[in-house]
């Protein structure tokens, strides 16, 4: 299988050299790509970390436009018969916890492919570590989240009352992490007019560019997310943002390294 492409440049740390955190991989993907397509990149990182073929990894990307149906999903959370100008908007039904959601080309979403037993002892606890990843983010661009009891995720004030900014859904299989997180930065809200976000009825969802009155750049938000999550799981990124970048791929398979070969 072809490898990843590294920036031209990159330092490859060497593993033996002690560093105060443990090393992991970030990965970005800086086009909107098929839900699909991610889903088995992430499977595929998923069966490596399990065999300790792979370290501690965080995918960061954008998807093209996409509902994704979680196992909580009600019938009536799904409110697709309703007419607008997102009724091709594909449906993909997903293995993470939650209902139903949205994502789109400006949201940052993030996938962390991890050992959870470093980190927390269970998913309760990573829950709270990943909405302080997204608090600690947010703080740093002057926009002000807060949790709610029972509502996992990260929820913040708007002109119109409260609304929900960023979203959480994960899984753990066999130790190791799958799904996470989605920060609304800078998107066309409307396709969540047609479901109900998350299983919450009357949930409104925000985003980082409504909230300030100005456009946010993906990019910057992007750092931010890599170094809060740094920080939160005392990871050290082997290589800096925008760590390993992936091309752009839409409508075919990801490439990426035999497990292990990056690591040695």
């Amino acid at each position: 299988m072809t490898a990843i492409d590294f920036p031209a440049g990159a330092q490859i740390l060497d593993p033996s050299i002690k560093t105060p955190f443990p090393q992991g991989e970030l990965i970005t993907i800086s086009k909107p790509v098929q839900y699909g397509i991610v889903w088995r990149l992430q499977q595929r990182l998923h069966s490596d970390r399990v065999a300790g073929r792979r370290v501690d990894t965080l995918v960061l990307l954008q998807h093209l436009p996409v509902y994704t149906v979680g196992r909580r999903t009600k019938p009536g959370h799904v409110r697709l018969h309703l007419s607008s100008d997102h009724d091709d908007v594909p449906i993909e039904s997903v293995t993470r916890g939650g209902s139903v959601t949205y994502h789109g080309p400006g949201q940052l979403v993030a996938y962390p492919i991890l050992a959870l037993s470093r980190y927390a002892p269970g998913p309760k606890t990573y829950v709270r570590m990943l909405e302080e990843v997204l608090l600690r983010t947010l703080a740093h661009l002057n926009v002000n989240g807060y949790r709610l009891s029972r509502a996992p995720g990260v929820w913040t004030g708007s002109s119109c009352g409260e609304a929900k900014i960023a979203s959480i859904g994960a899984r753990v299989d066999l130790g190791v992490t799958l799904h996470g997180f989605a920060l609304n930065v800078d998107l066309d809200l409307s396709p969540f007019s047609r479901i109900v976000p998350c299983g919450l009825d009357g949930c409104r969802m925000t985003s980082m560019a409504e909230i300030t009155g100005a456009p946010i750049s993906l990019e910057l938000v992007g750092r931010h997310v890599a170094e809060s999550f740094s920080s939160v799981f005392q990871l050290e990124w082997r290589r800096p943002y925008p760590g390993t970048t992936m091309r752009p791929w839409i409508g075919e398979e990801p490439t990426i390294s035999p497990s292990g070969e990056d690591f040695r």
